[in-house]
């Protein structure tokens, strides 16, 4: 079952960084063309046929063009910049107006047509970047049925990690992480609306970088929550998440949210890429609530708090966020979720041509009439409960998100970076990948993405460790638009402990 990932075609590539990547095609020892063949080769291998992970849930069937005209105004005109030629995977849940289908991994979505790129999408093209193809995710973003499993859509099937291939990849970015992982493409962009880059990014062994919401636009992105719902990428190093986060950052009209980010968006953040970033600064250590959970994860995260304080940071151990407990057992973030999943859906639809639904109602209908496709596994719950609920004036909605703010931001996250005066704060992801069960869901022990993801600040996550040959990964955060700091501190951590390896597709954990 296993093709372990040193006999696939172009084993170089899972080495290959971006910079290196680009510094061979201006030298002239690589091509767009050749670049994109050599992918394309991989994903034969790992993703059709071998281990079968399903990352990729369709190839751009224009890849080998566009890196021809690529190559071509390389040789005459020069390079747009650091990511000209590189192939990037996207979400299927990113709109392309090409000959792509963006679904959400739902058949009801199939044969609809954007009739532009999402921003991102559009921004990506623009500096040189081949759009590869379309990730595999959980469908609808992991908001159908609280038991589902992560990775699993109607279109691609369960999608398989590659460090285990009977563990999950984590959702709802799956594919677009594991592909990463798998070196099916340069890197690749996700989103999130709570933990869907960063568990993801930990469980595949990449670094997942979760953007302030506002800084990068969803415009074109079908949506869950626009209170929580932000676009990041993935790379195999902080490095490259960072090219690709320069690119994607930045205001854009058709999402009022980035309004915030015209003054506040970096044009390179990979100017923050320092050895030495960790040296003096305060870090905070939340153990209330985001420890305890799995001795494994702990045991990685406390020798990795070690290299913290050997790196000269001062750490403040513990800061607890004050309002860990209350987030945790509050029903208000799942009531925001179903609110404004209708309400923003709704508006996906009604603007999109060729779609066989029009509103979650018909979504629903879709589902129930297509059972054996849409709900072998589990069924649509969280679809039925949100079609329940009124417009985004009920009072109960409008409590519950200023519930969540609150919590997160000034008495949350807010409150104890004041109080310990930190630059940022560091604790686990989550825990070692579980075992794939679609007969009775996801299986996940704890995690810590919840206070960034109501707050809508930023987090990144690095791989940290490994155990039984399972990625662990160590996140950090902070306030908002602290993007450049994060960055900085995590890129510091991964070069002095340069833990990742690559995947070798093994049926098992050994």
């Amino acid at each position: 079952m296993g093709t372990p990932g040193n006999s696939a075609p172009f084993p170089e590539l899972e080495t290959a960084a971006i910079a290196s990547l680009q510094a061979a095609m201006t030298d002239g020892q690589l091509s767009a063309r050749a670049l994109v063949e050599m992918y394309l080769a991989r994903i034969e291998a790992l993703d059709t046929n071998g281990p079968t992970i399903r990352a990729i849930i369709e190839t751009n069937p224009d890849a080998l063009s566009i890196a021809d005209a690529l190559d071509t105004e390389r040789a005459f005109t020069g390079s747009r910049g650091p990511l000209h030629g590189i192939p990037i995977l996207l979400k299927d849940n990113i709109d392309t107006a090409d000959r792509m289908n963006t679904t959400a991994g739902s058949l009801a979505l199939l044969g609809a047509r954007p009739q532009r790129d999402a921003f991102v999408a559009a921004r990506l093209r623009a500096a040189g970047a081949i759009l590869l193809g379309k990730a595999n995710m959980s469908e609808w973003a992991n908001f159908r049925s609280s038991h589902s499993s992560s990775g699993w859509s109607a279109r691609g099937g369960q999608a398989l990690n590659p460090y285990a291939l009977d563990r999950t990849p984590c959702g709802s970015s799956s594919g677009s992480a594991s592909a990463v992982a798998a070196s099916l493409a340069a890197a690749s962009l996700g989103t999130e609306t709570d933990g869907s880059i960063l568990c993801p990014g930990a469980a595949n062994g990449v670094v997942g970088i979760k953007p302030t919401v506002g800084l990068t636009s969803r415009a074109g992105v079908i949506p869950i929550a626009h209170s929580q719902d932000t676009v990041g990428p993935f790379g195999r190093t902080v490095a490259d998440a960072a090219a690709l986060l320069n690119v994607i950052a930045g205001p854009d009209p058709r999402d009022p949210a980035t309004a915030a980010s015209a003054t506040r968006s970096i044009t390179d953040y990979t100017q923050f890429l320092s050895k030495d970033a960790l040296r003096g600064v305060r870090i905070g250590i939340p153990r209330e609530v985001y420890f305890g959970y799995s001795e494994k994860t702990d045991a990685i995260i406390e020798a990795a708090l070690e290299t913290l304080t050997a790196l000269g940071a001062v750490l403040v151990d513990p800061a607890n966020i004050p309002t860990a407990k209350r987030m945790n057992e509050s029903q208000s973030e799942l009531e925001v979720l179903y609110y404004e999943f209708k309400a923003n859906l709704n508006a996906y639809l009604s603007d999109l041509p060729g779609a066989s639904v029009r509103s979650l109602e018909e979504l629903i209908a879709f589902n129930t009439a297509h059972v054996e496709q849409e709900m072998p596994y589990f069924g649509q719950e969280l679809l039925v409960a949100s079609q329940a609920k009124g417009p985004l004036t009920d009072l109960s909605y409008l409590n519950a998100l200023e519930e969540n703010q609150r919590l997160s931001r000034q008495e949350g996250i807010d409150a104890v970076m004041e109080q310990h005066q930190l630059d940022a704060l560091v604790m686990p992801t989550g825990a070692p990948a579980w075992k794939i069960d679609l007969i009775d869901g996801d299986h996940g022990l704890g995690g810590s993405s919840q206070p960034a993801a109501l707050a809508g600040y930023p987090a990144i996550s690095v791989p940290a460790g490994y155990t039984f040959g399972l990625p662990v990964g160590i996140t950090f955060m902070g306030r908002a638009f602290s993007e450049p700091k994060l960055i900085a501190l995590a890129y510091a951590f991964e070069q002095a402990t340069q833990v990742r390896k690559p995947p070798r597709f093994v049926p098992s954990v050994p």
